[in-house]
C-alpha cells in the first residue's frame, strides 16, 4: 500500500544491511519494502536533519545492532527500534549540527551534479563527432558545421566512404581495438599469504571499487597489496590514465584510473599508449558497451574475455581531430577529478565532525541567520 511521505522523513534499512539512512527532500508517494522503516521526527523535540545524521553515528549504529537479531543477516524489529535511545541536545543545537553537516553534503551534491553536466558535455561531443559525424554531414551538405570554429571544421572531410562499420568519414580508418590499445587483465594474489596483503599500500582494484563511483574516475581502492603481492600479477602496476572496464560480475563498469593501480581478474584494462587517447577510449567503450556485452559468454556469470574483446573494431580518426577532441575534453575531465577530490575531502571532514558534534566536543554554527 502506498505511503505518503513528507519532506524531512528519514528512511532506515532494517536489515541486509541494517542501518543505512536517507532523508527525503520532497513529498512523495512510496511503497515501502519490508526491510525499510520511515521515521518522522516530532518537531517539538527532534530536528529531522539531526535525526538523519545521528542515525549514521557509530553510537546509534551500535545501539541499533545491540537490539538486532539474526545469524545470517542481522535485522531489527520495529518494537526494538522504538526502544533505541537517541541523544537529544536542545533543538537549536540540533539544527546547528544538521546545518553544519548538511552544508558539507550540499557541496558534495553540487559537485556530483556539476560532474554529471561535464560528463554529458564530453559524451555529447564524442557522439556528435565520432558517432553521428555531424561536422562531416554538414560539410557534405554544403553547410558550416555548428558549434565549432573554421579551424576545427577544416579537420573534418566533406564526405563518407564504406567500411565494415558502415559509412565513416572519408580517409578515417578502422582497426581492432586490441591493435590500438594494450589490453591486459589482472589477478588476485593468494589471500592466505599475509606477505601479499598485510600493510599493502599499492592500490588493487576489483569491479566492486567501480560500482559506487558517481563519475567514471578511480581515485582509490578498498584494498592494497604489497610489493610481493604485486609480483604475483603479471600485468603489474598500471599507469595513471588506464581505462578500466569490468569484464564480469557485471560487465560494463567503466573508469579512468587517476592513480597507479593493479587489478584483479574481473577487468579488461586498456593502457592507451597507442594512437587513441584514453578519454576517447573511455567514450568509445561507453558508446560500444552493448557490442562489448554481446561478446560475453559463460554459465555461472557472463564474462568478456580479452580474446573476445580485442577484435572489436574501433574507429581511428586523424590525429588532428583526436588532438582537438582532447583539447576540449581534458579540461572537463580535470575538473571532474578536482570535484571528486574535493568531495572526498569534504566527506572525510563530515565523517570526522559527526561524532564530535553529536558528543558536544565540537560546536556547530547555526546557519539560520546566515
Amino acid at each position: 500500500m502506498p505511503v505518503k511521505l513528507r519532506s524531512g522523513d528519514v528512511l532506515l534499512t532494517s536489515e541486509a544491511p541494517l542501518g543505512q539512512v536517507a532523508i527525503l527532500k520532497n513529498e512523495a508517494q512510496f511503497c515501502l519494502g519490508q526491510r525499510l522503516f520511515a521515521l518522522r521526527a516530532n518537531p517539538d523535540i527532534l530536528d529531522p536533519g539531526y535525526l538523519f545524521y545521528a542515525l549514521q553515528s557509530r553510537t546509534m549504529q551500535q545501539r541499533m545492532h545491540a537490539r538486532a537479531t539474526g545469524t545470517t543477516a542481522q535485522g531489527i524489529r520495529q518494537s526494538e527500534l522504538l526502544r533505541v535511545d537517541i541523544d537529544l541536545p536542545p533543538l537549536p543545537s540540533q539544527r546547528a549540527i544538521a546545518h553544519t553537516l548538511g552544508s558539507l553534503d550540499d557541496k558534495i551534491e553540487l559537485n556530483r551534479r556539476m560532474n554529471e553536466t561535464l560528463e554529458a558535455i564530453a559524451r555529447t561531443l564524442f557522439e556528435s563527432w565520432f558517432v553521428n559525424f555531424d561536422p562531416v554531414r554538414a560539410k557534405a551538405e554544403g553547410r558550416q558545421p555548428v558549434g565549432i570554429d573554421a579551424e576545427t571544421a577544416a579537420l573534418f572531410p566533406d564526405g563518407f566512404e564504406d567500411s565494415p562499420l558502415g559509412d565513416i568519414p572519408r580517409g578515417w580508418k578502422i582497426a581492432p581495438i586490441g591493435d590500438l590499445v594494450q589490453v591486459v587483465g589482472g589477478s588476485t594474489p593468494r589471500t592466505t599469504e599475509p606477505e601479499y596483503w598485510d600493510g599493502g599500500t599499492i592500490k588493487w582494484a576489483t569491479p566492486k571499487d567501480l560500482a559506487p563511483l558517481t563519475s567514471p574516475v578511480l581515485l582509490d581502492t578498498a584494498r592494497g597489496i604489497t610489493r610481493e603481492g604485486l609480483r604475483q600479477i603479471s600485468s603489474g602496476l598500471l599507469p595513471i590514465g588506464t581505462v578500466l572496464l569490468s569484464s564480469r560480475a557485471p560487465v560494463g563498469y567503466l573508469a579512468v584510473s587517476e592513480v597507479p593501480v593493479a587489478v584483479n581478474q574481473g577487468f579488461i584494462a586498456m593502457v592507451c599508449s597507442g594512437p587513441l587517447p584514453n578519454l576517447y577510449v573511455l567514450q568509445w567503450a561507453k558508446a560500444n558497451l552493448e557490442t562489448v556485452k554481446g561478446r560475453a559468454n559463460g554459465t555461472t556469470f557472463l564474462e568478456v574475455s580479452k580474446a573476445n574483446f580485442r577484435p572489436i573494431p574501433a574507429l581511428i580518426p586523424p590525429q588532428g581531430v583526436l588532438s582537438r577532441f582532447m583539447l576540449l575534453v581534458e579540461p572537463l575531465h580535470n575538473r571532474i577529478v578536482s570535484n571528486l577530490q574535493e568531495s572526498q575531502a569534504l566527506a572525510q571532514t563530515r565523517d570526522e565532525l559527526l561524532p564530535k558534534l553529536l558528543s558536544g566536543e565540537a560546536c556547530a554554527r547555526n546557519g539560520e541567520g546566515d
